[in-house]
């Protein structure tokens, strides 16, 4: 005798189908995505009738992963299989990129951020060629990927710079030149205070990239540039800093701006709520006060990419130090160079530094 079969007995929050099986991931009839809730999986389910809109106001920052190591190179550049652009999501509406460094020995960072009606894409990395350095690609599948999950057929794109002067992330700015739906913040410095409103306020007034609820801080900060700007989410509090404090050799260009945009993002900081600064670039190593050299490209020993907050007193009490004098200055976790080479070496060693040796890499 041939026994029917007997339908799975639903469990609780798993709705069956049909023919007696369960939803393995879950009820799409539940509401994965209530007004006031952040950072649920907005991805379920795929085919949506309207847009998921977001609600990004909220109290502290939204939640989120940096816990992970980067990929540090290899001895022999040309024999290196790591992605060439490295992706890491923090959230859902938060990604940061980093170029493999036997792409480019900066392996400078980007930032893809995104809002109920627009995406921002802060620099744009080291090399131009999108077959050495494929940014624009990686940055369209996710956008792509945002997009289908948040059952929208288009997002518009904003790429904006630290810095337009940088060389090490104005280069794939190129790889979006003609972008549908794409508008891209000009480098001249002049017209890139006209585009953020600044043009008679800089660098003392704020300006603003509104990415649909979740509006982004533009904060001048010349000093390692004539150009240099700072962006704030206030979603993840975050605090995008470029070139002017970063984990590594911070070369000042002009030491009274540099401190004036120091204070002024100690100011900001104290305004509002700043989880960590995330700099364009990781060249300290996890010992204190080591860095590695330039055009290095195996990084086995490298400090973690987000810094403190407290870190701002810290920069700013030490350029006052290097104000006005030709030298270098280290400290655990940066070394400022003010009108020197990038190269240059120390043989006094700061009190108060542990002087300790990284392991040998090989």
């Amino acid at each position: 005798m041939v026994q029917s079969a007997t339908p799975t007995p639903a469990r609780p929050g798993i709705a069956p189908s049909p023919k007696g099986r369960t939803f393995p991931n879950g009820n799409p009839e539940l509401g994965y995505n209530p007004s006031g809730v952040r950072n649920t999986d907005s991805a379920i389910p795929l085919h949506r009738s309207k847009p998921v809109i977001h609600d990004y106001a909220c109290e502290g920052p939204a939640p989120g992963n940096l816990g992970f190591r980067w990929t540090y190179g290899s001895n022999v550049a040309a024999k290196n299989r790591d992605p060439r652009v490295q992706v890491v999501q923090y959230n859902e509406d938060s990604f940061v990129l980093r170029q493999n460094v036997c792409v480019h020995w900066e392996a400078p960072f980007t930032y893809l951020l995104f809002g109920n009606t627009g995406a921002l894409l802060i620099d744009s990395g080291a090399t131009a060629r999108g077959d050495h350095y494929p940014l624009r690609e990686t940055v369209d599948a996710i956008i792509t990927r945002w997009a289908q999950a948040r059952g929208r057929s288009r997002i518009p794109l904003t790429v904006a710079l630290t810095s337009g002067e940088d060389v090490a992330q104005n280069q794939g700015l190129v790889q979006f030149a003609g972008r549908r739906d794409t508008v891209i913040v000009p480098r001249p410095l002049e017209v890139m205070k006209r585009f953020y409103g600044l043009g008679k306020s800089w660098p003392s007034d704020t300006g603003k990239i509104d990415l649909g609820d979740r509006v982004i801080d533009v904060i001048p900060t010349p000093g390692t540039h004539k150009d240099g700007v700072s962006f704030y989410d206030p979603y993840c509090d975050f605090l995008f800093t470029g070139d002017l404090l970063f984990p590594g050799k911070i070369n000042i260009g002009n030491d009274r701006d540099f401190i004036a945009s120091l204070e002024r993002l100690k100011a900001f900081a104290a305004a509002h709520p700043v989880k960590w600064l995330l700099g364009g670039h990781v060249e300290m190593m996890f010992v204190p006060g080591k860095y590695y050299p330039r055009f290095a490209n195996y990084k086995p020993y490298e400090r973690v990419l987000e810094m403190a907050p407290e870190l701002i007193d810290e920069a700013i009490q030490y350029a006052r130090e290097v104000q006005g004098r030709d030298m270098m200055l280290i400290r655990p976790d940066f070394a400022l160079f003010n009108g020197v080479s990038p190269d240059q070496r120390t043989q006094a060693w700061p009190a108060g530094v542990p002087k300790i040796n990284p392991p040998h890499p090989f």
